[in-house]
């Protein structure tokens, strides 16, 4: 389990040997760690330079950004959406990096309701609320939800809301720490 001070130190490592390979037109910043956040899947650094710390300007060019440290494996990740608060991040790391399975809004809902009410009634619901489900594939999803099993991510996928602009992927800059 990483803790806040370690998740700084990896960052501060990271950006030590970073910086000095980007283009500046001159010396590189020093960076200067300003805040963390810890977040379910996490600790959020955020960083600017220190000149600018130093200097308590709030106009300018603008030098630092943020990485998100793995709780778990600290791994350094840049997770863009961060930047605007956008929802579903954490659910977007968890899925495109550490491979779990997105939620399924619908299952719970169709769980209940097809031992409350029967199969029928489950799946005039599920298709109401997924209308992109076929028939037969309406019926394949309640019938995994019916025997206890997760229905298959090709089914769940259709219940979510299809995103109009999705976030952009996530990039894995460092790998687990040893």
């Amino acid at each position: 389990m990483i803790v806040k001070e370690h998740a700084v130190e990896l960052v501060e490592s990271f950006l030590a040997g970073e910086l000095p390979t980007w283009r500046w037109a001159g010396r590189p910043p020093t960076p200067e760690i300003y805040h963390v956040e810890e977040r379910e899947v996490g600790w959020v650094v955020h960083w600017r330079s220190a000149e600018q710390a130093r200097a308590r300007r709030t106009t300018g060019s603008f030098v630092g950004g943020h990485y998100l440290v793995d709780r778990h494996d600290g791994s350094i990740h840049y997770v863009p959406a961060v930047w605007w608060d956008g929802e579903g991040w954490e659910d977007q790391y968890l899925w495109q990096v550490k491979g779990t399975r997105r939620p399924d809004p619908l299952a719970a809902v169709v769980r209940e309701l097809v031992h409350s009410s029967g199969a029928v009634a489950a799946m005039g619901r599920l298709r109401r609320r997924a209308p992109r489900l076929t028939l037969q594939e309406a019926k394949a999803y309640v019938a995994a939800v019916r025997d206890g099993a997760e229905p298959p991510e090709e089914l769940a996928s259709l219940t979510r809301k299809e995103e109009l602009q999705p976030d952009p992927p996530i990039e894995t800059l460092t790998g687990p720490v040893q």
